[in-house]
């Protein structure tokens, strides 16, 4: 994931949040991804409104430490079209 790049919410998922994170659902394929955890519900919701996906950390709480593991779920995510890289 470009760090420096912008990201977003695809426009075909819907976002239910629930008290362990997130539902997300894409109506495009028909995925549904579980977000486990409160902190990448909270960097999802900030992609759109950032500049960058750092910008979006930062703005998340998320740690420079923990950034790794929060990367790793977003490419998850992105490899299964949840999110998109935006154009700037």
């Amino acid at each position: 994931m470009d760090m420096h790049a912008p990201w977003r919410l695809s426009p075909q998922v819907s976002v239910r949040p629930e008290p362990f994170g997130a539902l997300l659902y894409h109506f495009g394929t028909r995925k549904l991804s579980f977000l486990k955890d409160r902190t990448l519900l909270a960097l999802v919701e900030q992609l759109d409104s950032s500049d960058t996906l750092a910008a979006a950390c930062d703005a998340a709480g998320v740690s420079v430490p923990d950034r790794p593991r929060y990367l790793r779920a977003l490419e998850t995510l992105a490899g299964s079209a949840m999110i998109e890289r935006r154009s700037s």
